[in-house]
């Protein structure tokens, strides 16, 4: 794949960077071509380089994930898993060297099948880039992604991988330094342990948005994190100038448990149009009223939000949308292999509907098609057979199969 630096204007600008990038290379990598081959990025300078969006090809769906994310996703004994810090089945920062220490431990505690041609799946990852690479992938639908990646190797691999799915790039920027790496370990009841590493990596700033990333879109799709608030915050705001809508997913448990009231600020700011919340989250998100249930997490969410949805796992997912509540259970007929990707990926099947226009259920269902199928490999990317798998079985449900692109 090549990619083209399109230069086009020049801009001395005072930035008020938080991650000391002040001086650091920034570029916009516009319009790559799809023809994958030999890739190099450019050698940076300190000249800005910025790319004006064409507002006709708009994405309809802008994902915004800060920093670019490398995933490094692995089946792994339940030894490794007790020898790491925090709880099982969340998403935990770590430095560094922890994140080094993880993946050369992968050498003697994987469980990778003989059937896998790699004991590590290297591929680009986030929640948001897991979302939008399905969504243009998978349902067809126009998708780009606002954030930063660095001048480095994982960089290189995170542009590739979605480029190579059709993923509009001319929002990312290209800085010079280090892309977020995140190891994802998978035990042997298919649940995923994550340990992001996101201190040295580079970062969009809230200061680097314009109104031009957002023009022509339909909808922003984000995830919470207290790292990325401030940018968070200002990405809802000019969002909803431009008439976007904001779709939010509430990431971990543990990003709910620790940071529950700057969550609860954006949810009753009323400029969160559609949010997604699995079981775990929802209980986290009403902890302490006098009843916790998912029913309960449900209507809270739907105080604040047009569209309301608590995925519930094998059981499926409730959702709701003014006065209708529809539960919706599960997708039969698949085997867990990795539950990387789950969430995400019925955040894509359900977005698919709503620009479709389809029924709240009939957006459930397909959001339970989409969740299904990545769960049937490792990692958090459909793979081509799993997304037939997914289309055999909207037809079954008699839901309208994704053909054109959107």
């Amino acid at each position: 794949m090549s990619i083209n630096m399109e230069r086009l204007t020049t801009h001395n600008q005072n930035t008020k960077h938080n991650n000391n990038n002040n001086n650091k290379a920034k570029y916009r990598i516009a319009a790559p071509s799809l023809e994958m081959g030999a890739e190099a990025f450019p050698t940076p300078t300190a000249t800005t380089l910025l790319h004006h969006h064409d507002h006709v090809d708009a994405p309809v769906v802008l994902g915004l994930q800060p920093s670019a994310l490398v995933d490094h996703v692995a089946r792994v004994d339940s030894s490794l898993l007790d020898q790491i810090s925090g709880e099982r089945g969340g998403s935990i920062p770590v430095a560094y060297d922890e994140l080094e220490h993880i993946l050369k431990e992968l050498k003697t505690h994987n469980l990778s099948s003989q059937d896998e041609s790699s004991s590590v799946k290297t591929l680009a990852g986030g929640s948001v880039a897991n979302t939008i690479r399905g969504l243009s992938s998978g349902f067809g639908v126009s998708c780009g992604i606002l954030g930063a990646c660095g001048d480095d190797q994982q960089g290189q691999l995170f542009v590739s991988n979605m480029n190579s799915r059709g993923v509009n790039l001319s929002r990312m920027r290209m800085k010079k330094g280090h892309t977020a790496q995140c190891v994802c370990l998978v035990d042997d009841s298919a649940n995923r342990t994550m340990r992001p590493c996101l201190s040295s990596a580079v970062k969009l700033q809230a200061d680097e948005l314009t109104k031009e990333d957002f023009k022509g879109c339909k909808w922003l799709s984000l995830r919470y994190s207290i790292f990325n608030l401030e940018v968070i915050q200002a990405a809802i705001r000019i969002a909803k100038q431009e008439g976007l809508l904001v779709s939010l997913d509430l990431a971990s448990f543990e990003m709910v448990r620790n940071f529950r009231e700057p969550l609860l600020e954006l949810l009753e700011s009323g400029n969160v149009d559609l949010c997604f919340a699995n079981e775990d989250e929802a209980t986290e998100l009403i902890r302490g009223k006098e009843t916790v249930s998912p029913e309960v997490a449900l209507e809270f969410l739907a105080n604040h939000c047009k569209w309301a949805v608590v995925t519930l796992a094998a059981n499926g997912c409730i959702a709701k949308h003014g006065k209708e509540v529809v539960q919706v259970p599960a997708i039969g007929e698949t085997k867990a292999v990795d539950a990387t990707g789950a969430g995400d990926l019925f955040a894509s099947g359900f977005l698919y509907g709503l620009v479709k226009g389809l029924t709240l259920e009939e957006c459930c269902k397909v959001g339970s098609c989409s969740g299904g199928s990545v769960i049937r490999s490792l990692g958090g990317e459909v793979t081509p057979e799993n997304w037939h798998w997914m289309c055999k079985q909207m037809l079954i449900k008699d839901l309208p199969v994704p053909s054109t692109r959107i």
